[in-house]
This record gives C-alpha cells, structure tokens and sequence, in this order.
C-alpha cells in the first residue's frame, strides 16, 4: 500500500464543510482530487453535530478514497490548494471552526508518520471522530489501524453517540 516502490498508494480522505453549499463544494473537490486521485470513490454524505467547538453549525461530512502516486506530503500540499480554492484561508479560522472545506488524509496506505504539526498519518483523532470512521468505513469496511492492526470498525463501535445522520434523510438516525 505504501509508494517506497514507486506505486499508487491507497489513500482515504476525510471531507467536512460547515459553511456555504456543502453538497457543491463537495461535488467540486471531488472533481479536483480525481485530478491526482485515480479511480476516486466517495462513501454516502453524513451530517454531523460539532464534536469539539459547539457553538457552530452542522458540518457535512463525507470520505473519498482513490491511489495517489507521489508522497504523503505531496498530498497534503495538493489537498490544501483545494481546500483554499474553495475558500478556505486558515489565517482567518478559529481552530476547529466553521469551514468551507477541510480534507484531511485519514490514511495513506499502511504508512505511521509522526512529524506533527506538519503531518501525522493516520490522522491523530481519527480513532475519535465517528464523522470520520464511518464514511472512511463506508469505503473500506476491513480497515484497520497501521499502527496497531485492529479493525477500525471496532473503535467505530466502541464510541458513544456523537449525533452523526445520513445526509438524505430528514429523521433522526444516530449512528
């Protein structure tokens, strides 16, 4: 899974918005990641309560997962161009705020890199987040930790609601 031999690398990306047309700006990103992403997927949208700063609105939330050829760092410098061709400038956010676009690489293969703040894979709080585990699992249900082997469907499981719905429905569906 990893590019040490040159190879594309399965990667899965997290995508969030909770300001602007949600569905647009993801319909958008998808577009440009294909650009880089080969045989791109994207799991079903979510809605999903705030985790972390409250006092702002829903964010829309989704995952892609497609082969990048090139580095986890190279990724996340092409990811940040799109995220700030669809208007996002982090020197204006508070940190965990509203946003148009965030995308974050939950995984790269079965690579571990700790060079925070600059990248960590897999991400840091991925092990927490429900809004991230379930679309990562709607596109890939047998995957596992790279730093410890264990099914990440578990720790989806292990983890209390955090008011996370399908996108397309208008009743309430914890999940």
């Amino acid at each position: 899974m990893g590019s040490s031999n040159g190879d594309p690398s399965f990667v899965i990306l997290g995508l969030g918005s909770n300001r602007g047309e949600g569905r647009v700006i993801f319909e958008g990103a998808q577009k440009r990641l294909s650009e880089r992403l080969r045989d791109l997927r994207r799991s079903d949208l979510y809605v999903s309560d705030p985790l972390y700063v409250t006092d702002q609105p829903a964010f829309l939330n989704a995952a892609v997962a497609g082969y990048f050829s090139g580095t986890p760092y190279e990724l996340l410098e092409f990811i940040q161009g799109v995220e700030g061709a669809f208007g996002r400038d982090r020197s204006l956010e508070r940190r965990r705020g509203e946003r148009t676009l965030d995308i974050d690489i939950l995984l790269f293969g079965d690579l571990v890199i700790s060079d925070p703040p600059r990248l960590e894979l897999p991400h840091p709080n991925l092990l927490e987040r429900k809004f991230a585990l379930l679309p990562l699992l709607d596109l890939y249900p047998s995957a596992r930790d790279p730093r410890t082997g264990l099914p990440l469907e578990k720790s989806y499981h292990a983890l209390p609601d955090q008011g996370i719905y399908y996108a397309d429905l208008d009743v309430y569906n914890p999940l």
